[in-house]
């Protein structure tokens, strides 16, 4: 129970800091600091986009990652890491 609170939380801290929509279809897999560079990776749930849901679509491994250089937080300088997943119709 303590846990679910804290990862919660942590979640609405990261919406007031990260766009709403990272937040909502990626999970935050992996994160390091060091010195003053932060990193943050991402990668998107295995759930199919709404608009699609007319088709059936599986999973089939990620796209290549992207690196995107995003506003520096508290003097660090912050890079999101960002995986894709890859669907098969």
């Amino acid at each position: 129970m303590f846990k679910k609170q804290a990862l919660d939380n942590y979640l609405d801290l990261l919406k007031l800091i990260l766009p709403e929509f990272l937040i909502d279809h990626f999970d935050l897999v992996k994160n390091t600091k060091n010195g003053e560079v932060m990193h943050l990776y991402f990668e998107e749930r295995n759930t199919p986009p709404k608009e699609q849901t007319s088709r059936v679509l599986i999973a089939h491994g990620f796209h290549k990652e992207v690196t995107i250089q995003d506003f520096p937080l508290r003097g660090n300088t912050v890079y999101l890491h960002v995986k894709r997943r890859r669907w098969l119709d």
